[in-house]
């Protein structure tokens, strides 16, 4: 029997979920409240209620090769770190390879989702939704909701003691769009996080004077990393993670710290995190160190009082602590909120919700609700949420059978608790995890990991690109259901598109004397990595 799905948004998880939807036979319907795919990736120059909003300048900060879907790479000419633009054609580009556009009904807000009278029996759900002013209800199999957790703006001005006296702007980060606002203005940006960074950055090159506010800090990162590659292609791999994971935390911590300050001492500009056993997602920009060592930004610790026409600094150092500010940008993150769900199908607490994989309520009798990109893994959302679909629709279809409700809850439970082993990264938040970890889990169940051990003996490069070489998305669909013909070839050639795109002048190489040396160490350390996990 051909089972409807409901997909909620039409961003880069809802086009992932109505394309698993459709290869495994079932019978999506996409609603989408606005009058395009995208998503966040679709720039306007309002903020549209309910969906989330950018900037014109954002730039992907996972490259690539790391964030394309898994069975459909960038184009060879785009940009290793693609600008909204382009990622929203190539977005429409993927829509119209896979024809998903004919499920997709746009200028539709989905009001309400409940369980039928017969859920218990029938697992359904009633979708109302409203269109050009009609309201319309129907009945579904399953729901997919895909919407992800940038629409709702957290803006705690009670923890600003008299921003009410304040004469200047203020506004949260969701509602900037330009710089223009800032020319010749005093600006201070509250909170430290990609976006607050941004903005920051912005504003410095047409502000009179800049100031970050951060409390806890935070270890910052360039899109270029080691002898210039991107450095998420450098950083996760199969080997590093292994290692990563089978050292000490403090070790692991000791690490992470030493590479972040080989860029430059994050404790003299200021930056260092305040808490280093935890790791908080770290902040992506080219420009912030140039900038303060330029006076363009100037880092502060918290806000402890607003006044009229100025703003007044705890801890200060080596700087006034009152400084006159003209404008307060708030980049003080999100809040996770679904509307049109009760608080009886999913709650949300602490910022998070209680599902099991991040994915399905534990506590349902029927797994027919699903959240995709729901989670923060260091890496990219966009193979995350294709991972997380594909799993889904076996769900639905019956042919992985998910654990009893109370394994479910008491997993969702310890995962809530962040707990953590003494080993690899500790992460800070719940909803932050260790990206190659989740995807294998997800693989493993649908059959779908490649096995490192038969290929090492039937196809060794192969093997050694994926144990050494970046984590890319390419390896999800190598085999299992939903493989991809072209994952082998896309993998071998991954650091050509790399390059292609930066190597634009010949220039002659020089010959490494120690290449073969290298070569070798290789060879040596994947055999020691395989004998470590024998021993795990």
């Amino acid at each position: 029997m051909v089972k409807r799905v409901a997909i909620v948004g039409a961003g880069v998880a809802g086009l992932a979920s109505i394309k698993c939807c459709l290869e495994e036979g079932l019978e999506p319907t996409c609603f989408e409240r606005s009058d395009d795919i995208g998503g966040l990736w679709r720039f306007t120059d309002h903020v549209e209620e309910g969906r989330a909003s950018l900037y014109k300048s954002v730039v992907s900060n996972s490259c690539k090769e790391m964030s394309c879907y898994p069975d459909f790479p960038f184009p060879e000419d785009c940009p290793n770190y693609v600008p909204n633009l382009q990622f929203l054609d190539y977005l429409k580009m993927y829509a119209n390879r896979f024809n998903l556009l004919k499920c997709i009904q746009f200028k539709t807000k989905v009001c309400s989702i409940a369980k039928c009278q017969d859920f218990d029996r029938s697992g359904q759900w009633e979708v109302v939704t409203l269109h050009e002013g009609k309201q319309e209800q129907a009945v579904f199999d399953a729901v997919m909701v895909c919407v992800g957790y940038l629409t709702n703006p957290y803006l705690p001005l009670d923890c600003f003691p008299g921003i009410n006296t304040f004469k200047g702007q203020y506004f949260h980060s969701r509602q900037y769009k330009h710089p223009d606002i800032f020319k010749d203005k005093r600006v201070l940006v509250v909170g430290m996080g990609n976006s607050g960074t941004d903005i920051a950055v912005e504003a410095s090159h047409v502000a009179k004077k800049v100031f970050l506010s951060t409390t806890r800090g935070s270890w910052v990162i360039s899109r270029v990393f080691d002898s210039g590659y991107p450095w998420d292609m450098v950083f996760m791999t199969r080997f590093q993670n292994l290692i990563r994971n089978s050292l000490p935390t403090s070790i692991v911590n000791w690490l992470v710290a030493r590479k972040m300050n080989s860029w430059f001492n994050h404790a003299n500009y200021g930056l260092a995190p305040k808490d280093r056993m935890q790791l908080r997602e770290p902040v992506l920009n080219d420009e912030l160190p140039g900038r303060i060592i330029t006076g363009k930004v100037c880092i502060r610790s918290s806000v402890k009082e607003v006044r009229e026409n100025s703003v007044v600094f705890d801890h200060v150092h080596n700087a006034p602590n009152e400084e006159p500010v003209d404008i307060i940008v708030f980049a003080t993150g999100y809040t996770l909120a679904f509307p049109f769900l009760d608080e009886s199908v999913v709650k949300v607490e602490d910022g998070q919700a209680s599902l099991y994989k991040y994915i399905f309520p534990a506590h349902l009798q029927k797994p027919t609700l699903a959240f995709i990109g729901i989670i923060k893994p260091l890496g990219s959302i966009l193979p995350t949420g294709d991972t997380q679909a594909r799993w889904v629709v076996r769900v639905i279809k019956g042919m992985i059978k998910l654990p009893p409700t109370s394994v479910m809850i008491n997993e969702v439970n310890e995962r809530k608790q962040n707990k953590h082993t003494g080993y690899g990264l500790n992460y800070c938040k719940a909803l932050e995890t260790d990206y190659i970890t989740y995807i294998d889990d997800l693989l493993t169940s649908m059959g779908a990991k490649p096995n490192l051990f038969s290929l090492l003996l039937t196809d060794p490069l192969l093997a050694l690109a994926m144990f050494f070489g970046p984590y890319t998305p390419y390896q999800f669909r190598l085999t299992g259901p939903g493989k991809w013909s072209g994952a082998r070839k896309a993998i071998m050639t991954q650091w050509d598109r790399a390059l292609k795109v930066t190597k634009t002048r010949i220039v002659q190489d020089s010959p490494s004397p120690f290449e073969g040396l290298l070569k070798l160490f290789a060879i040596l350390a994947l055999f020691v990595s395989v004998f470590l996990i024998f021993l795990k």
